[in-house]
């Protein structure tokens, strides 16, 4: 078994564990009390090359990262810096995270939260909307073209943007199928956890015009977003670079260009 199929199956086991614990309908009486609307893809589209910081302990690839780490204190710091959004990791056994996670950045930060994890349930949209996430990842890889179908139109259906990730050209099509709004290119190969950041530049040429474009893993430097702005990537997500800084808030800066004027970022 690989390690993307070894995820998928504990994502499974996991929302079993927990439904059995809260069903679906607790959930969904929980919706009503959600806070203030922080539109995600908007948050994207705004002039220049977007940063979705990340919060992550650790992962299947690198290990521990930061274990201790904090996800107020943190996330904190990526707004300071100027990120336009955020991405929380929720899964714990293999990345340290939760819901709580989760729940704690909502109160940290005022910035829109993509809640990341192995989505392979309607549950988990419900969890997520109510922990605090304004959109969800969706990895075209994990699911069937039917699942993938129907959690996209579930989490639009309560209001969770949702970005769609993909690796290569057939997941890109399958994504189009969808008809999905927000392209994630994940530039780590999830079978075989190699990353080459030439896949987005790989697959940027068969994006349609008008669909908002994320690129993932891999990425950690100035001249790297300078590339992507250039081919017309509209917001790059990054962890590992931003976890290990001693100064995650002059990390944020220096991928962000926040003390430079807007024009003469990228």
């Amino acid at each position: 078994m690989g390690i993307i199929d070894e995820l998928i199956d504990g994502a499974r086991e996991g929302v079993n564990a927990r439904k059995r614990d809260l069903p679906v309908a607790g959930l969904e009486a929980q919706l009503s009390a959600r806070g203030e609307d922080r539109p995600f893809q908007e948050a994207l589209v705004r002039p220049g090359l977007s940063l979705i910081a990340e919060f992550k302990r650790r992962s299947p690839s690198a290990g521990d990262i930061a274990p201790g780490a904090e996800v107020g204190t943190q996330v904190a710091a990526y707004e300071r810096g100027g990120a336009a959004a955020l991405s929380v990791l929720t899964d714990t056994p293999h990345f340290g995270g939760s819901l709580d996670d989760l729940r704690a950045a909502r109160g940290a930060a005022t910035l829109p939260i993509i809640r990341k994890d192995f989505i392979v349930d309607p549950y988990q949209l419900y969890e997520a909307a109510v922990y605090g996430a304004d959109a969800v990842l969706l990895i075209v890889r994990a699911l069937s073209d039917r699942e993938l179908r129907a959690l996209y139109e579930e989490a639009r259906a309560i209001d969770l943007d949702c970005v769609v990730e993909v690796h290569d050209a057939d997941e890109l099509e399958r994504a189009l199928e969808v008809d999905a709004a927000v392209i994630g290119i994940n530039n780590r190969d999830l079978d075989e956890q190699r990353v080459d950041i030439q896949t987005t530049f790989e697959l940027m040429p068969d994006v349609p015009a008008g669909k908002t474009v994320v690129a993932e893993s891999g990425i950690s430097g100035r001249e790297e977003l300078f590339e992507l702005d250039r081919v017309g990537v509209d917001a790059v997500l990054i962890g590992g670079a931003l976890m290990t800084a001693a100064d995650p808030e002059l990390k944020t800066r220096e991928l962000t260009g926040a003390d430079e004027t807007r024009e003469h970022r990228y």
